[in-house]
């Protein structure tokens, strides 16, 4: 009988890591109504420490990606989760609005950015040859199943008991995967005697030693990157992602399906409802980018995701449960299938060496516009005592970004692939 090849071995662990935090992230909008109620904070100052803690893991993605070359794949993760596991335990003994901004803000924010920046890019690139856009597809849909199976369970929790049992949940779940990295996490496929999965033996794995200064890395590769048109038409678009997905969707839905009488519960399970879509999504999207012209995809991606973003306002308006089912599988189909496609048009232009610490700047991009959503949403909301604006611009935004990817050059600079 075929041994499984290790590489699918650090897919699964990679998997359930990114899981744990990226609920702890897309818990954020099951929490708002807690910490409003219990602290009296106003829900710009809690969406303001959701914004940031979005935008941090975002900025930290190209030194994140540096400081996997220097430090390697498994103690990164081990700090990663330890961070994370200290910030939802102090979470637990906050008082004031300014303790929840450092924790969730700060803290948390700095525990997810391995996870939910370019690790699924880095261990896609070192741990496979072969199936490498399925590999990509499968981690970066794992932040949805994270969402699918948890966050009904943490609303139940929190509308039944109390979001410090929620959050404990948060914690005990941190620490498994704590233990379960430094027993079986490995750095690369050498490390147990292997080269990556559909490498062939003659094209025996080449090692290169990194011993330069991450942040020196970080900035070295922006400087390559902002001499290319592309780097910032994928960046500008990635903005527009992240402003329409989790920094929309992921911190204010449930809220605003609240605001139209919906129960916290069936708020949280459409949202879950999503993950079952996004996980069948963007699985298939890593399938396509390996066989489609990933322009063509994006564009139809975010033209799409425009389309249901306009719908949703008016799905709720008219108390529409139909409505409401077909934009939240519509929706969760597109919600990352950008990943897979934006990556792999990053390798083509800028190689497979560059492209990690590139598509982390590419990333904090994303994670920029998730932090103007958080914020600006809860702005919107409470200027207008509603999210609708906030809903429809962000879909107008998406077809703008459909325009700019469409004209990323298909044939990548020769001098950048090195």
């Amino acid at each position: 009988m075929k041994r499984i090849h290790y590489s699918w071995f650090i897919l699964m662990i990679t998997f359930f890591s990114i899981i744990v935090a990226g609920i702890t992230l897309s818990s954020s909008g099951v929490f708002i109504g807690p910490f409003e109620h219990e602290f009296g904070w106003d829900r710009s100052v809690i969406a303001m420490a959701f914004a940031i803690s979005l935008f941090l893991y975002g900025i930290s993605g190209p030194f994140m990606a540096a400081l996997l070359e220097v430090l390697g794949l498994k103690k990164m993760m081990l700090a990663a989760m330890a961070i994370l596991i200290i910030g939802i335990s102090l979470t637990l003994l906050m008082q004031q609005a300014w303790q929840l901004i450092i924790i969730w803000g700060f803290i948390i924010g700095l525990g997810a950015s391995l996870f939910l920046t370019v690790l699924s890019p880095f261990v896609a690139n070192h741990w496979f040859e072969k199936r490498r856009g399925l590999a990509l597809g499968i981690l970066t849909a794992s932040t949805a199943t994270g969402q699918l199976v948890l966050l009904p369970i943490l609303a139940m929790i929190i509308e039944n008991s109390s979001w410090r049992w929620a959050i404990a949940l948060i914690m005990v779940l941190s620490s498994i995967m704590f233990f379960i990295i430094l027993l079986f996490m490995k750095n690369k496929p050498m490390d147990v005697g292997l080269l990556a999965y559909g490498l062939e033996e003659e094209k025996a794995e080449r090692v290169v030693e990194n011993k330069k200064n991450p942040i020196i890395i970080a900035f070295n590769g922006l400087f390559v990157a902002i001499k290319v048109k592309e780097f910032w038409l994928l960046a500008g678009s990635f903005f527009i992602c992240g402003l329409s997905t989790s920094g929309l969707i992921g911190t204010h839905f449930v809220s605003y399906c609240i605001s139209f009488g919906v129960p916290l519960v069936t708020a949280a399970s459409f949202l879950s409802f999503m993950g079952i879509f996004n996980l069948v999504g963007t699985t298939l999207s890593g399938w396509l980018s390996d066989r489609f012209d990933n322009r063509w995809l994006l564009f139809w991606y975010y033209l799409l995701r425009g389309a249901s973003l306009v719908i949703l306002p008016y799905a709720l308006m008219q108390g529409s449960l139909t409505l409401l089912i077909i934009f939240t599988a519509f929706y969760g189909l597109d919600w990352i299938a950008t990943v897979p496609p934006t990556v792999s048009i990053s390798r083509q232009i800028f190689g497979t060496q560059k492209s990690g610490i590139i598509y982390g700047w590419i990333f904090a991009s994303h994670q920029a516009g998730a932090a103007v959503a958080a914020y600006g949403g809860g702005l919107i909301y409470k200027f207008f005592n509603s999210y609708t604006w906030a809903f429809f611009l962000a879909g107008v935004l998406c077809v703008l970004a459909s325009l700019f990817v469409i004209v990323v050059k298909k044939q990548s600079p020769n001098k950048l692939a090195h």
